[in-house]
């Protein structure tokens, strides 16, 4: 597979398509090009509606891609998912790359602990084949992170948690941190084991989560089944999932993807449907518009009246995620990857094989959620800090050379998940027939991750299908 996410592939010019063989009256826009709309212009498509797709970037995927950095392959963040991320499975299925995304045979997370006086210790989290909630007992039982009093305290609270309900809008309300203190947490067990998983998933802290979120991560990952955790993660650039097989199964079902197209507004038109307007003066007629781009630019573009208190999207905040890049002159990490603990370095990922790196070099990616602290930090302080870290993590590091070391940042990677935040994302459906949202900070019980993202393009389309009086097949087995 070629490497790379746009090599100079011709944009689509952004108009309205004729009539295309085998496809029956009925035109939608949907407008973004991340994991939420090219989701939505697939089920569209799958339905036999005629769809235009634009984004205003020169590729797919949304901030799940890749970009090219001399030899490498370089993706912006690290991203991975979980067995119960049934939707996102969906999309790599429907793209034709889940082989490039395979996950483990069993959850098994290596934790290296070395802010111990006695030296670093190396532990795991893993699960076996029995039932839920004994899949993670002999694990727990001997995670070496916690006293024996702690361990016995995550399964009283892994107990209270599997009986609430995350659609609870009471949960909404408050943060994760009270709850977990309220069952016998200590802050020990906190960093070691609830935020070690929290952070990466929810990207905030314990104090900084809606119960709600929380107790839906945990419930659906670790007390549902025992596989639902299950840790997969892209084996090629990102780009070449979300973008070229993205773009590959866009054309195959019919649809007109046009790039480096930015909308500047959405109205009625006088037929009654939807008029979209670029911002290079075109107008396209749809039938029904997707709008899958971030909250603010949807508040930007939500035509008056179309959903109550519009100004709630602006009340969603935001959430960065940093990523370190470091390229080694040689093999410093023998695991495909580890988190720690008594460390500023959260998730560390050998990326080598994927980006392309030759020269028997190897290529990390430290993945540092919640770093409202560093994302403004300068390279040179970012370089100082992770570098030392890395060798007292990996003392193989200690004696090598560094090739090239790089910082990506997004500000804005995800909604911030804080208490409260569930009142204020919206639905796919609006006041205006014909009108949809779809995004991963709208309502779809999930946090911020790929599998919300999907989910929120499904649960779009479906809606518009429904009232288009499409017949619409729901991809996944149980309801979104």
């Amino acid at each position: 597979m070629t490497r790379g996410t746009t090599g100079g592939r011709p944009a689509v010019p952004a108009r309205s398509p004729g009539p295309a063989a085998g496809h029956a009256a009925g035109h939608a826009v949907v407008v973004g090009g991340g994991l939420a709309g090219v989701t939505a212009a697939l089920q569209l498509a799958d339905a036999d509606m005629r769809v235009t797709l634009l984004e205003g970037r020169p590729r797919l995927g949304g901030l799940a891609f890749s970009f090219r950095r001399g030899e490498l392959t370089v993706d912006n963040g690290q991203h991975v998912y979980l067995r119960c991320c049934t939707a996102y499975r969906w999309f790599l299925d429907r793209v034709e790359g889940a082989g490039l995304a395979p996950l483990q045979s069993r959850l098994d997370v290596p934790v290296l602990d070395v802010g111990r006086p006695a030296g670093p210790r190396l532990g795991r989290l893993r699960r076996t084949a029995l039932p839920v909630p004994l899949h993670l007992a002999a694990s727990l039982a001997t995670y070496p992170h916690l006293s024996l009093a702690e361990r016995a305290s995550v399964g009283r609270a892994a107990l209270a948690l599997k009986k609430l309900d995350p659609a609870d809008p009471a949960l909404d309300g408050v943060d994760f941190a009270t709850w977990l203190g309220r069952h016998g947490q200590s802050p020990r067990t906190i960093e070691a084991l609830w935020d070690l998983v929290g952070v990466a998933t929810l990207n905030a802290t314990a104090p900084d989560a809606s119960l709600g979120l929380a107790a839906m991560v945990f419930k659906t990952g670790l007390l549902s089944e025992p596989g639902a955790a299950d840790i997969g993660w892209a084996h090629v650039p990102l780009g070449d999932l979300h973008d070229t097989l993205a773009r590959k199964a866009l054309d195959s079902a019919g649809v007109r993807t046009g790039l480096r197209t930015r909308v500047s507004s959405i109205s009625r038109s006088v037929s009654g449907g939807w008029s979209v307007g670029t911002a290079a003066g075109e107008r396209i007629e749809a039938d029904a518009v997707v709008l899958a781009v971030p909250q603010r630019e949807t508040h930007a573009l939500l035509p008056e009246g179309v959903i109550d208190d519009p100004g709630r999207l602006l009340d969603i905040g935001t959430a960065p995620i940093l990523n370190v890049h470091v390229v080694y002159d040689r093999k410093v990490l023998r695991r495909p990857f580890f988190a720690a603990l008594g460390s500023p370095v959260q998730w560390v990922f050998d990326r080598t094989e994927s980006s392309g790196l030759g020269g028997g070099g190897q290529y990390l990616a430290v993945s540092q959620s919640a770093a409202r602290g560093e994302i403004d930090a300068p390279v040179a302080e970012l370089r100082a800090r992770y570098l030392s870290e890395l060798e007292r993590l990996l003392p193989a590091a200690r004696g090598a050379g560094v090739r090239d070391f790089f910082v990506t940042r997004e500000r804005t990677a995800t909604f911030a998940p804080t208490p409260g935040v569930g009142r204020l994302r919206p639905g796919a459906r609006t006041h205006a027939p014909g009108l949809y949202l779809a995004g991963a900070w709208t309502a779809t019980g999930w946090p911020a991750t790929m599998e919300g993202a999907v989910r929120s393009g499904i649960t779009a389309a479906g809606a518009a299908l429904r009232e288009l009086g499409r017949v619409h097949e729901h991809p996944l087995q149980e309801a979104v």
